[in-house]
């Protein structure tokens, strides 16, 4: 696979010391970059010459998010037969005053007869269970990272609500954060994990944070503060309304910088420890209207997240075989349009239908990834997504065994 010269991810570097300087109080003056490593041969796809470092030996944690609304029919036998070490649970949130919103239907399903269900059984089989916390969205984030009260009350209830159910440890999952409150996340992350280890032993907390700049400065500061583990989300990348494409790309066709391997370069390039880092990998797809039935045909509008699970006989039984994507590493699927089924209207539908979802055999290199940079594992969201499709359960147990190749 051709990979574009490193000298991209020294830029992204300039704007994640901006980003961290910003939430630090510090000058937003970006530093000098370094010069970059001198090209093995020239062109703009030449490969550049980096002195090797060493990796810790990979761990081989899988980390699986499950959603409430995957808590539901055969989710607890289809647990059973998924290898994970950690079992996060999603989610809970908190209301305006900082106490665990009880009306949501997270909440509900976590705390109710099957999440106790979920909860029992995996720890029985010796995996560890984590209950998410969500803080999702700018408005929500500025009020509760802006007020150490209403920090202190949701640490307070999420740790009670933890000792109750009887879970191993707390994600905290934080998306949309200002620059400026990527400190107060940090203090936050640090006075849960405090308060966790007081009440609960040997428990652990786990941050959930997106593959750009922004993801990294707060990974950076939640490790700072004591977070054990980072869970990198490595997708959309693409997404409803971006161009077409994997959602957790090897490389980009479309000649944007922004992959699996940049994001795990940005992480590291701040300090993350790669041993604390898990790479989270997506077990969905996109689906849009496109121009065409090539790979890369430009989208008509905007596109839909596409769960395997929900089609299995597309799966069984697709219009045309899929197409392996060779750069971005993922299937896709063309569809053609269809005739209007309204008599006298002999219009087809606006275009192709262009699918793009990982396969168990898209997957494999992505999580070759994760051992390539001695990761501490990999994780997904979600499971469920997965349910009842073939190849998907046993290579998450072959990379929990170490034996992807």
């Amino acid at each position: 696979m051709t990979r574009r010269p490193i000298i991209g991810v020294g830029a992204v570097m300039v704007a994640v010391a901006i980003t961290l300087g910003i939430a630090l109080g510090m000058p937003a003056s970006p530093p000098t970059p370094s010069p970059a490593p001198a090209a093995a041969s020239a062109g703009p796809e030449a490969s550049v010459s980096v002195a090797p470092t060493v990796q810790p030996v990979p761990g081989h944690e899988v980390f699986g998010f499950v959603p409430y609304w995957e808590m539901n029919g055969d989710i607890a036998a289809h647990l059973a037969k998924t290898k994970l070490s950690t079992l996060a649970l999603f989610s809970v949130t908190n209301t305006k005053t900082g106490a665990i919103d009880t009306r949501l239907t997270g909440y509900k399903r976590i705390t109710g007869d099957l999440g106790s269900r979920l909860i029992r059984e995996a720890r029985a089989r010796g995996t560890k269970v984590q209950l998410v916390f969500s803080s999702l969205g700018s408005p929500r984030n500025e009020r509760l990272f802006g007020s150490p009260t209403i920090q202190d009350v949701t640490i307070a209830a999420l740790v009670a609500l933890a000792a109750e159910i009887k879970v191993d440890g707390i994600d905290v999952d934080v998306e949309q954060l200002g620059v400026d409150r990527i400190p107060a996340y940090g203090a936050f992350v640090g006075r849960l994990r405090d308060a966790l280890r007081a009440a609960i032993p040997g428990s652990s907390i786990s941050v959930a944070t997106t593959s750009g700049a922004t993801g990294a400065a707060m990974a950076q500061t939640a490790v700072g503060a004591g977070a054990d583990r980072v869970f990198l989300m490595g997708y959309d990348y693409h997404f409803a309304g971006s161009d077409v494409g994997a959602s957790a790309p090897m490389d980009r066709r479309d000649g944007a910088v922004q992959d699996l391997p940049w994001s795990l370069d940005l992480y590291a390039g701040v300090g993350v420890p790669v041993e604390r880092t898990i790479l989270g990998l997506p077990l969905y797809g996109m689906r849009w209207r496109v121009a065409g039935p090539e790979l890369g045909s430009p989208r008509l509008g905007d596109g839909a997240i596409w769960v395997p699970a929900d089609n299995p006989k597309f799966l069984a039984s697709p219009p045309a075989p899929p197409d392996l994507d060779p750069i971005e590493v993922v299937e896709h699927f063309a569809v053609a349009p269809t005739v209007s089924p309204v008599p006298g209207d002999s219009r087809a539908t606006a275009g192709w239908q262009a699918i793009y979802v990982d396969s168990p055999e898209t997957l494999t290199p992505k999580l070759a990834l994760a051992d390539d940079r001695g990761l501490a594992g990999a994780g997904f969201w979600a499971i469920g997504y997965e349910r009842g499709l073939a190849g998907y359960g046993e290579l998450i147990a072959r990379f929990a065994a170490g034996k992807l190749d």
